[in-house]
């Protein structure tokens, strides 16, 4: 049987209030535990989300970059524009023994490249048109220079060696190449003088 002082003094007001601190201290204690769990689950939440938003950043990226490449590169017929000229390439002709005529002409070390141009003053005052101021390239980067004086006789009354194009005006011409032969030019980097930047044409 239990002692009936025991029973009084669980059942007094004194044993209540030493057992409400440790019941309330234990419901404040579940809370605490439930409210990190839930910040932790943010946590976790916003983690993967700022995760998935870089991956699709990267993606969207990614494709543009694709996009870029994918924009088709300047080629034969094309107006593309350096500075102050605006070029067009119309054809290339090479595998040429000589050019001019047999009393006037000139014969070349390996074969003439002849690209046709025309050469466009898009800019606000006379500009003069540089030919060695052109570059030609073949598959493996190999870098050749026009042949001025082969071009003399290649443009014959149209001569765009040295041309001075007033705003608004154009001239057509060749460029004349004397590369090895066998060789096949790649592409064309084309300048509005011999200090600018210059613009690629593609020649395949």
């Amino acid at each position: 049987m239990s002692n009936p002082q025991q029973a009084a003094r669980a059942t007094s007001p004194a044993g209540k209030a030493r057992t409400w601190p440790w019941i309330a201290g234990s419901a404040v204690a579940l809370v605490l535990l439930g409210c990190g769990s839930a910040s932790s689950s943010d946590d976790a939440a916003g983690t993967s989300g700022d995760a998935a938003a870089v991956t699709e950043e990267k993606t969207e990226s990614a494709k543009t970059g694709d996009k870029k490449e994918e924009k088709k590169a300047a080629g034969i017929g094309d107006a593309v524009r350096d500075g102050k000229f605006e070029f067009t390439v119309s054809k290339m002709k090479c595998g040429v023994e000589n050019v001019g005529s047999d009393l006037l002409g000139q014969k070349a070390q390996g074969e003439y490249c002849l690209i046709d141009i025309k050469v466009k003053n898009i800019g606000k005052e006379a500009q003069t048109f540089t030919d060695s101021a052109q570059k030609a390239f073949d598959a493996k980067e190999v870098e050749y220079s026009v042949d001025s004086s082969a071009a003399i006789y290649a443009n014959g009354e149209s001569q765009l060696l040295l041309s001075e194009i007033n705003p608004g005006n154009s001239a057509k011409g060749k460029l004349v190449f004397d590369v090895p032969a066998g060789t096949k030019l790649t592409s064309l980097e084309l300048h509005d003088s011999v200090f600018s930047g210059g613009v690629t044409v593609t020649l395949k």
